[in-house]
């Protein structure tokens, strides 16, 4: 399960990233909660996520670009000390009580500048700290893993925090711990890499990326689903906090216990797809994980006890992290080195991009329906949004075998992908 810890620079990237995203998810809690108090607005809860994530949609393609072209280990140092500036100043501003709504618009905007370049940096530098191929999913499903470990004691322990020293601590706290991923960043010892020749035209590199990842049915199938997901599914957590305090008359260690919770089914999650020694039925795991998310959103939506809202989002958390890292893990199997920057810029619009557009419409939604009903339609909707990709599955059988046989992958692997109808490589250009 642990297999991929075995790697140095992969296990310094473990443990700085796990500190650091600890801080990230206490700051994600303390941000939306001091949003709600200042403004007791739903919609202005969408409006600072929709600020700080619409960047990732609009400058995804062109950090992919740069992804490709530069030294990821030199743009992931620079996208974190920007992070540290960017937590820095939001944690003076709100401990000397100085803070506003457009204030934390405009560090949100930044903060999404700079997460653009350093999603698409840090999807494709993880595949380079393992040496083997074999174990790059579990590189990725332990990725998932340390993430959603974060979640689980990230917003607990701001939860108590807030109700003791407020937000400002936290903010605190999290930028100090990008000194750690800042760190682990610096200590790792990383073979220089051969780089195909590119194009200096960017546009014209932004256009065969865009062949490359969209001509091929499997890989834009998997686009597709990450992206609905995102639309539909990921505006449960800007809703967060007003479940908390006006449907469950909670405060926010009740937000916190709520992430708390989604954050255990996502580890749960996490750690099974790290427990598996290949890729073989992920296309069967994405489809239950849809099906779970769905079901525990719409039970969550419905609930209005504690205990049934905690075993919902629950649910939620382990279907959402199963479907993302199942679909993260079979997108870095298949795509070319040269190409792996752009296609994951691509990934990052559809997780990061299209959350802030969800975003916002369910906080426009809520304040006219209510969030219980805002909340079932996501739910329907992300139960509904697989039947495309099933339907998708006989063809991409037809094309797996001889991608994997050409890309070296283990018999296994490929046998147990043509009969999982997992997604698959697309051939040389992006062409069908």
């Amino acid at each position: 399960m642990f297999r991929a810890l075995h790697y140095r620079n992969y296990r310094l990237f473990f443990m700085g990233q796990g500190i650091s995203l600890i801080g990230t998810w206490m700051q994600q809690v303390a941000m939306s909660w001091l949003v709600y108090r200042l403004t007791d607005s739903v919609f202005l809860l969408g409006m600072v996520s929709f600020a700080n994530q619409i960047p990732s949609f609009l400058l995804g393609p062109f950090a992919g670009v740069l992804s490709d072209r530069f030294d990821r280990h030199r743009v992931l140092l620079v996208t974190q000390f920007l992070f540290l500036i960017e937590a820095s100043t939001l944690a003076a501003l709100v401990l000397t009580d100085t803070v506003t709504i457009p204030y934390i618009l405009a560090l949100g905007v930044f903060a999404g500048i700079v997460n653009a370049f350093d999603m698409s940096a840090r999807q494709s530098l993880v595949v380079h700290l393992v040496e083997k191929r074999e174990d790059m999913s579990n590189a990725i499903a332990l990725n998932s893993s340390m993430f959603n470990m974060a979640r689980l004691v990230g917003p607990s322990v701001a939860g108590g925090i807030i109700a003791t020293l407020g937000e400002g601590v936290c903010f605190l706290i999290n930028a100090i711990s990008y000194l750690a991923v800042l760190a682990s960043l610096l200590m790792m010892r990383l073979p220089v890499l051969e780089r195909k020749a590119q194009d200096t035209q960017v546009l014209k590199s932004l256009k065969e990326g865009f062949q490359y990842a969209f001509g091929f049915a499997p890989i834009r199938d998997i686009l597709v689903l990450i992206a609905t997901l995102s639309l539909f599914g990921m505006p449960f957590t800007v809703l967060l906090p007003a479940i908390a305090r006006d449907v469950l008359g909670g405060d926010a260690s009740t937000l916190g216990l709520l992430m708390g919770a989604s954050g255990v089914g996502a580890l749960l999650g996490a750690l099974y797809l790290a427990s598996r020694k290949s890729v073989l039925g992920l296309a069967r795991v994405i489809v239950v994980a849809s099906i779970l998310f769905g079901v525990g959103l719409i039970v969550f939506a419905l609930s209005q006890t504690m205990l049934l809202s905690l075993v919902g989002i629950f649910v939620v958390g382990l279907g959402m992290i199963l479907r993302m890292a199942s679909s993260n893990t079979l997108l870095q199997t298949i795509v070319d080195d040269d190409k792996r920057g752009r296609v994951m810029s691509f990934y990052s619009m559809a997780f990061m991009g299209m959350a802030p557009i969800g975003s916002l419409l369910a906080g426009w939604l809520a304040e006219r329906i209510g969030v219980a009903y805002t909340l079932l339609g996501c739910g329907i909707i992300c139960l509904l949004s697989i039947v495309p990709f099933v339907l998708s599955l006989p063809k991409s059988r037809q094309l797996v075998r001889p991608i994997y046989e050409r890309l070296g992958i283990l018999p296994e692997i490929a046998t147990g992908l043509q009969t999982a109808s997992t997604l698959t490589s697309p051939p040389e250009g992006g062409k069908m």
